[in-house]
């Protein structure tokens, strides 16, 4: 009997995640959903991460192995293999997470039964519990923007969708990629990207399923924990902002609203409390001029921050 024809071409990149690969391969390996193939970038790993990779590929041929000699990025690293997609769709597994068993039956099943541009399932963070990595609850925000799911719908009739923002949690149709890639050389790249497929899909879904565990790394190294280097703060506030100003320009002021309202809760604090210490008065000045812009946003009225976040604007 022949395999059926993939379908869905998962993304992974990595960079030095030697130790957390296997899972993330095994996760794909484990799928319900059989009718899958993966292209593995090692994006200049200094230790065996390309090996792991390229073993992969030799040993099973739904995998494709790419190789950079040098680090270019994540998101050079997805562009590139968005070049080499030949399926209908597409999705993304960074090399350091993993996969729930029933992530792409559902998310490509969903898109099977409603034609829409993309899916976006639930998400929760993996910690490290002092033996292994063990994932938590759903948080807030992720459930408010894809539980119950909506099928078809579209940013404006479903603002909070907008708080997703991540490439993994996705499966899109190729198509909108024609025009769409990562940016380059930054941080916080899927950010923009998020945003842009929000206000560009004709249509698109939301389930409440838990697709992925994204790993807090123990040992912080991951950019998500990595906030109090300046470089990493500006290609992080870069990011929300242009997130903003993506929904800003396709008119969906009740999406920018519930951003807001997610950034003033949820992203600002964080970084008002590393400023406050920060051993370098630059830190502390970027954050301010982003809380400035945010203030001046004709949005911004409609965002109901709770009191105790507007004080600590102050600061």
């Amino acid at each position: 009997m022949t395999a059926a024809a993939p379908l869905v071409t998962v993304i992974v990149p990595g960079r030095d995640i030697a130790d957390f690969a296997p899972d993330a391969l095994d996760s794909l390996r484990a799928q319900t959903e059989q009718r899958w193939q993966a292209i593995l970038v090692d994006d200049g790993s200094q230790d065996d991460t390309g090996a792991i990779f390229r073993a992969a590929a030799a040993g099973d041929r739904r995998f494709r192995f790419i190789a950079h000699e040098a680090s270019r990025g994540l998101g050079a690293a997805r562009n590139v293999a968005l070049d080499a997609v030949d399926t209908p769709l597409v999705g993304f597994l960074d090399g350091d997470d993993e996969l729930t068993p029933t992530a792409l039956e559902r998310l490509v099943g969903t898109l099977v039964e409603t034609g829409s541009d993309f899916v976006a399932g639930a998400y929760v963070r993996s910690r490290f519990d002092g033996r292994s990595y063990a994932p938590g609850r759903v948080q807030p925000w992720v459930s408010a923007a894809t539980n119950p799911a909506r099928l078809g719908t579209t940013i404006y009739e479903h603002p909070r969708a907008s708080a997703n923002i991540v490439a993994w949690s996705k499966v899109s149709r190729l198509d909108m990629w024609r025009d769409l890639r990562f940016p380059e050389g930054v941080a916080y790249e899927d950010q923009l990207v998020a945003q842009s497929m929000y206000t560009q899909a004709r249509a698109f879904d939301v389930i409440p399923d838990v697709v992925v565990h994204w790993r807090l790394r123990a040992d912080g190294t991951s950019i998500t924990q990595s906030r109090a280097r300046l470089s990493v703060l500006r290609d992080y506030i870069g990011a929300l902002r242009g997130g903003i100003r993506i929904l800003h320009e396709a008119g969906a002021a009740e999406a920018v609203s519930a951003r807001l309202e997610l950034i003033l809760a949820m992203d600002l604090p964080p970084l008002i409390d590393i400023a406050a210490t920060h051993p370098d008065p630059e830190y502390a000045t970027v954050v301010a001029a982003f809380v400035a812009e945010l203030e001046a946003l004709p949005e911004f009225a409609d965002a109901h921050p709770d009191p105790t976040i507007t004080a600590a604007l102050a600061w």
